[in-house]
C-alpha cells in the first residue's frame, strides 16, 4: 500500500483497522486487553454478538471498554437488530453517545450468524426482512427526533422519547452480502461492514449500495465501507473454514481468511483498491495469548492506516 491517504471518486478518505475479540474470549481477560488496545492507540474494538459463547455481550461489553479508554472507538460487529424493540436499542445508544462522545460505532445484522442462536430473536415467519427495515426506520426516527408515535406492523409506540441526542448523528452501519442487504445499506445505513467477501466481491457490492443510495436519494460516503477479516496465526481452524466454505462453496478460503500477517496485509492492500477502507481484523481461532496478538497487530497491520 502506498503511503499517504487513497483517493477515490469523491477525494481524500482514511484507511482504519480496527480489531475484533479472539473466538473464546473469556470476560475475565476483556479489561486487561482493551486497556492495551487504549496504550496501542488502536483504532477501535468490534464486538460480535455471539450469544452462545463465552464472550461478552457487544453492548454490556460497549459500556465496558468505552468506561476504561479515552480514546479507543467501539461498535458491535455486528449486532441483530429485528427481533429487538427499537426504542430500547436507541436508548441504549444515546445512552453510550452521550457517556463516550464520538466514540459509539453501531452496526447491525438481519440475524444471528450462527443457526442455534436465530431462536433468540423471534420475529414472525417470513417476515425477518420487513422487521428489520421498519425496525431501522423507526430507530431512525427516535434517534433524530425529541418524540416519536409509530403505528406499524411490528412496532408501535406514542410518544416516546429516549433523552438528548448525540451532538454528532450516529452513524449506523449495516452487515449483509445478498443483493437485498446491498440494497437496505443503500437506502437505510451509513456504512457496509461484510464478512467472508473477496476483494473483488466487496468492489461489486459497494457499487451496488452506491447505486441503491443513488436511487434513494441518499449518498454514503466514501470511507464507510469495511471489510471483518479474520487472521490465522497458526494454522487455518477447520470450523472457520467450514463456515468459510458455506458461506462460499466456489471460493477459495484463501481469499476470505488471511494465513498469516504476510497474507493480512496483501489482502488488506487488496481491499483498499476496491474502495474498502475500515477493517476490523480477528482472530481466525483461540490464540494463546491475546496480547500477543494485538501487538503483532499492531507491528503489522497499523502502519497501513492512513
Amino acid at each position: 500500500m502506498r503511503a499517504g491517504a487513497r483517493e477515490f471518486h469523491h477525494g481524500v478518505v482514511k484507511v482504519r483497522i480496527g480489531v475484533g475479540l479472539a473466538p473464546g474470549s473469556e470476560p475475565a481477560g476483556f479489561p486487561e486487553a482493551v486497556d492495551h488496545m487504549e496504550r496501542l492507540d488502536i483504532d477501535s474494538l468490534w464486538l460480535s454478538e455471539v450469544v452462545f459463547s463465552p464472550q461478552v455481550d457487544p453492548l454490556v461489553g460497549m459500556a465496558h471498554a468505552l468506561s476504561r479508554t479515552t480514546r479507543l472507538k467501539v461498535g458491535t460487529g455486528v449486532a441483530v437488530l429485528p427481533g429487538r424493540h427499537p426504542v430500547l436499542v436507541a436508548k441504549q445508544l444515546v445512552s453510550l453517545a452521550a457517556l463516550a462522545p464520538g466514540r459509539v460505532l453501531p452496526a447491525f445484522g438481519l440475524q444471528a450468524a450462527r443457526r442455534p442462536e436465530r431462536q433468540l430473536f423471534e420475529v414472525p415467519a417470513g417476515r425477518r426482512a420487513a422487521a428489520f427495515d421498519e425496525t431501522m426506520h423507526v430507530l431512525r426516527m427516535l434517534l433524530e427526533q425529541d418524540e416519536v408515535t409509530y403505528h406499524g406492523e411490528f412496532c408501535t409506540i406514542d410518544g416516546a422519547s429516549v433523552g438528548p441526542k448525540p451532538y454528532k448523528p450516529l452513524d449506523i452501519w449495516l452487515g449483509g452480502s445478498a443483493p437485498s442487504a446491498m440494497r437496505r445499506v443503500g437506502r437505510f445505513a451509513d456504512g457496509w461492514l461484510a464478512s467472508f467477501l473477496t476483494p473483488e466481491q466487496t468492489r461489486r457490492g459497494r457499487e451496488a449500495i452506491q447505486a441503491a443510495a443513488a436511487e434513494a436519494g441518499r449518498e454514503i460516503e466514501p470511507d464507510h465501507y469495511g471489510i471483518s477479516l479474520a487472521v490465522a496465526t497458526d494454522g487455518m481452524p477447520p470450523e472457520l473454514l467450514a463456515r468459510a466454505r458455506e458461506r462460499q462453496p466456489d471460493t477459495d478460503p484463501r481469499e476470505l481468511i488471511a494465513n498469516g500477517w504476510h497474507h493480512a496485509r496483501e489482502l488488506v492492500d487488496r481491499y483498499v483498491d476496491a474502495g474498502i477502507t475500515k477493517f476490523v481484523i480477528r482472530p481466525a481461532g483461540d490464540v494463546a495469548s491475546y496480547a500477543s496478538f494485538l501487538d503483532s497487530f499492531a507491528a503489522e497491520l497499523m502502519p497501513l492506516q492512513t
